[in-house]
């Protein structure tokens, strides 16, 4: 089960539609996966809202953005705080990118995670480590080199810097090998589909870590897709 349902355009290119009517299996999954705000377990028009869902063994979809889409991530100095911080923070936390990409304000990933316990610290990991370090090179270097003066920034310093600042990334249960492909593919054209280049091979901050049809096929021999639970788009 996606840990919310999609609330952004990208989410929905992702996960389907918003307008998605609970199956009977999503009632068996609530009682064997642990939550993010364990007591509220409330549902506005079928849709759990902002709700992290935390499972072993499961391939997942990431994806965050810069509160307001700010291009914090504009510089090569910015996007290598970036890279730095996700990989030694997703390797702490046993999660396996399969492809990531970053772009000037958002960025997103896919892979598999061993331990649902592991997703929380790690994205606080990331996100806290990347928002103090790339605040402070946007402070060194001066507002007036990224952006215009009615910018979002308070002394130089994005804040908050993820985000809304409380609900500051989406995730999401990969169901099958179908979704995974086209999660995989998704990310892969990142820098197409913002027309940064015409080929994503030209564009050094799409990294693949492991061939799409090598890690699908890993996924299936360990059962790490939440299948029994399908997309309403996939029935059409």
């Amino acid at each position: 089960m996606c840990s919310r349902f999609p609330q952004s355009s990208q989410e929905c290119d992702v996960f389907g539609s918003r307008n998605y009517f609970l199956p009977a299996a999503y009632h068996f999954l609530v009682n064997h996966t642990a939550k993010s705000h364990q007591g509220d377990h409330r549902i506005h028009d079928h849709k759990h809202r902002f709700e992290h869902w935390y499972r072993d063994n499961q391939v997942y979809f990431i994806t965050a953005r810069c509160h307001t889409q700010f291009p914090a991530f504009a510089s090569d100095h910015a996007k290598r705080i970036f890279w730095d911080r996700f990989d030694h923070y997703t390797a702490k936390c046993h999660f396996t990118p399969w492809i990531t990409s970053l772009l000037d304000n958002h960025y997103h990933t896919l892979g598999y995670l061993k331990y649902g316990r592991d997703l929380a610290p790690m994205m606080k990991s990331i996100h806290g480590s990347t928002a103090k370090l790339v605040n402070d090179h946007l402070q060194a270097v001066g507002i007036h080199s990224y952006c215009s003066a009615d910018s979002p920034l308070v002394n130089g310093r994005l804040v908050p810097f993820w985000g809304d600042g409380r609900n500051t990334y989406f995730d999401g249960c990969i169901r099958d090998e179908r979704q995974a492909a086209h999660a995989y593919r998704y990310v892969l054209q990142q820098s197409v589909r913002h027309g940064l280049c015409r080929n994503w091979h030209d564009y050094p901050h799409t990294h693949l870590n492991i061939e799409m049809e090598r890690a699908i096929t890993r996924a299936t021999e360990l059962r790490a897709f939440l299948y029994g639970v399908p997309y309403k788009r996939y029935l059409r």
